[in-house]
């Protein structure tokens, strides 16, 4: 086993709020860990720390010397009007490689991960490939150890079964946050939850994501316990102390100290079996006995010149729960903003139920006012809420979602993304709802209240439109699968197994399909020719002609340097299709010079 990273005693506060304290933790070369978490335990702010861009409170790190750290943060920023080659290769600055190397390692790595034009604008690119970016621009340095903030946020299913597989397949060790349950148990081989349930602070689990949970039920279920059997014993020692007991003797004093121990101990068991409790979420329904709340006729639309939905049709009735499937930007959110009445159809129309009550979360969270006070964002109008036909204080209707009356006059811009995620929620439960749509409510929310907003939408009423990149969810709690493909087309499927065998076999078929489309193989050659007289005068002016052409492709990189150039981004591009013209010329020149020396008498 070969120790990477070691933590001593770490703590970190913000203000008066603690994250963790004394965290004392190491990682190894074979660690595939995934680090979890309640929302606001610490969680971001702890690979930050490892990663050098913050400073703990108390305690040190310890590395191994000469270490190479990759660092992918939750939200992914790049220096505007650049390509992504660009990008690439400059992370690759201030290693000892030349112009030729950098490029070329640069060039492969974006191929492997999928990238068809890496002269296109990083503006131009979506959520999703933003992050495959970020991630490819940690990949090229060949760092020991990544860590990683919550990468499959943006990224579609197909992305994080992608993501998957290059985790499954890697040289590295890695450290990553992450909410997805079935991410965690394909990608990780030890499971890390930071909480204060626990008596260190955390509890580390080598194994998978299921055999984590495992052990966790065993440890609090024998933390439980153990308060009960402290309890007990404390009642008896204060029942021996109200008889009065003498405390001359040395037996009587070492008595009472030890009862002031196990006082003290049964308080921190109380604190650590009290963190547990997840955030209640419930949403309410109105009475609506309709069996049609909502209808969608041969409905289609286009953003621009590009078809996204082609004559659609969806029936939505109380107990449906429809989970929508495709690619970002395949339409997902162009139907539920359609859905509820925030666009029009092209063509076609949306039928809804007389006075439809629709309740949307939106992913980009425009609902909430970062500059309000959580007691604002909770209540704006007095310090009473009126939940399910009762009415109750702003501070008990926080503590529903694990806020602390210290935090209510906090603005929510200060809150953390799992935080403002469960604000939203617990306003949108304020509103009866006949149709609830929910574009990626997941995100950044803790597995704890991942699994009880689960539960509440599984016994909501009403009807579901549910988009989430979370497997686990829209397996468990959809009734039926809507697939867009992003060109018009789409599909109805039972489940998330039959969905994924369609699109083998769709894959397969255009595998198929291009093989038939090639050409066959030419005939190998029965054995080397001889050169000729020309391709022997070729060979010997070979070395010169590839000189030639690898001056002339590090002048045109020494352009893409240039700030007039990267400031105009038509001379940029033209120059970007010049170094991609002279490095195909340099590489043939290559293959072109190992075929004659191989045939070379």
């Amino acid at each position: 086993m070969s120790l990477l990273l070691g933590s001593q005693s770490l703590s970190k506060s913000f203000g008066r709020r603690l994250l963790f304290n004394g965290i004392s933790i190491s990682f190894d070369a074979e660690d595939r860990t995934g680090l979890i978490g309640p929302n606001g335990s610490g969680k971001s702010t702890l690979l930050k720390i490892i990663a050098g861009l913050e400073q703990p409170d108390d305690g040190q790190l310890t590395m191994r010397r000469q270490l190479r750290l990759g660092y992918v943060p939750q939200e992914d920023a790049f220096p505007s009007s650049r390509s992504v080659l660009q990008i690439v290769i400059g992370a690759l600055s201030g290693q000892p490689l030349d112009e030729h190397q950098r490029l070329t390692r640069a060039t492969t790595l974006l191929g492997k991960m999928g990238f068809e034009n890496v002269h296109q604008s990083v503006e131009s690119l979506s959520g999703g490939w933003k992050k495959r970016l970020s991630i490819a621009r940690q990949l090229v340095t060949e760092p020991n150890l990544l860590l990683l903030d919550e990468p499959t946020n943006h990224l579609d299913i197909e992305g994080i079964v992608w993501l998957e597989k290059l985790l499954q397949n890697a040289s590295f060790s890695f450290l990553l946050v992450s909410h997805d349950r079935y991410f965690l148990e394909n990608a990780t081989n030890r499971i890390v939850e930071l909480n204060r349930a626990y008596a260190d602070g955390y509890l580390s689990v080598k194994g998978s994501y299921s055999e984590f949970l495992d052990r966790r039920e065993e440890y609090l279920s024998a933390q439980a316990a153990r308060e009960q059997a402290v309890a007990s014993r404390v009642r008896r020692e204060i029942e021996w102390l109200r008889r009065g007991a003498k405390a001359r003797t040395t037996k009587a004093k070492g008595r009472i100290q030890e009862a002031g121990k196990m006082m003290e101990e049964l308080a921190a068991l109380k604190s650590r079996n009290s963190q547990s409790g997840p955030a209640q979420i419930d949403f309410s329904a109105t009475d609506r006995k309709t069996r049609k709340l909502l209808v969608s006729r041969d409905v289609s639309k286009s953003l621009g010149d590009r078809l996204l939905i082609e004559h659609l049709n969806v029936v939505l009735s109380p107990g449906m729960k429809l989970g929508l499937l495709g690619r970002n930007g395949s339409g997902k959110s162009t139907l539920i903003r359609m859905m509820a009445g925030q666009l029009s159809p092209d063509s076609g129309e949306i039928w809804r139920a007389d006075g439809l009550k629709i309740v949307l979360f939106d992913q980009n969270r425009q609902q909430l006012d970062p500059s309000q006070t959580l007691r604002e964002a909770l209540c704006p109008t007095g310090q009473t809420v009126s939940f399910q036909g009762s009415s109750m204080h702003v501070s008990g209707f926080a503590r529903k979602f694990l806020f602390t009356t210290e935090q209510l006059d906090l603005p929510v811009g200060q809150l953390s993304g799992g935080e403002q995620a469960r604000v939203l929620i617990a306003r949108l439960m304020l509103m009866p709802a006949d149709l609830l749509i929910l574009d990626e409510p997941t995100n950044d929310l803790d597995i704890d209240s991942l699994e009880v907003l689960e539960e509440s939408l599984a016994e909501f009423p009403g009807a579901l439109v549910l988009v989430t990149h979370d497997r686990f969810m829209l397996e468990r709690i959809s009734t039926e699968l809507l697939w867009l493909d992003g060109r018009g087309g789409s599909g109805r499927y039972a489940d998330l197994s039959q969905w994924q065998a369609a699109q083998e076999a769709t894959a397969k078929d255009a595998r198929a399909a291009s093989s038939a489309k090639s050409p066959p193989p030419a005939a190998k050659p029965t054995g080397p020719k001889k050169l000729t007289y020309m391709e022997q005068r070729e060979l010997e002016q070979m070395e010169t002609k590839i000189m030639e052409a690898e001056e002339s492709l590090h002048a045109l990189q020494r352009q893409m340097e240039d700030p007039a150039i990267l400031k105009d981004r038509n001379k940029l591009h033209d120059v970007c299709t010049q170094v991609d013209a002279a490095q195909k010329n340099v590489t043939a020149l290559y293959q072109r010079w190992e075929h004659l020396e191989s045939r070379k008498a």
